[in-house]
C-alpha cells in the first residue's frame, strides 16, 4: 500500500525537527505531493509533523 502525502502548511517558524521530517519525506514547499511506501519509518515522520501535512492512503 502507498501513502499520498501533501504539504499544506509552510515551514517558516517551525522547529528544526519538524523541518527535517518534512525534508526526509521529500517535500520542499507548500503544495508538494509525494507517493511514499507505507512503512513504520514514514509513518513516524508523518506523525511528527502531521499538522503540516495532508495524508491519503492509496490502494494500488
Amino acid at each position: 500500500m502507498s501513502i499520498k502525502v501533501t504539504q499544506v502548511r509552510s515551514l517558516i517558524g517551525r522547529k528544526k525537527e519538524h523541518r527535517l521530517c518534512i525534508k526526509g519525506l521529500g517535500l520542499r514547499k507548500v503544495g508538494d505531493v509525494r507517493m511514499l511506501e507505507d512503512t513504520p519509518a514514514v509513518r513516524g515522520m508523518i506523525k511528527k509533523a502531521e499538522f503540516l501535512l495532508k495524508v491519503e492512503e492509496v490502494k494500488e
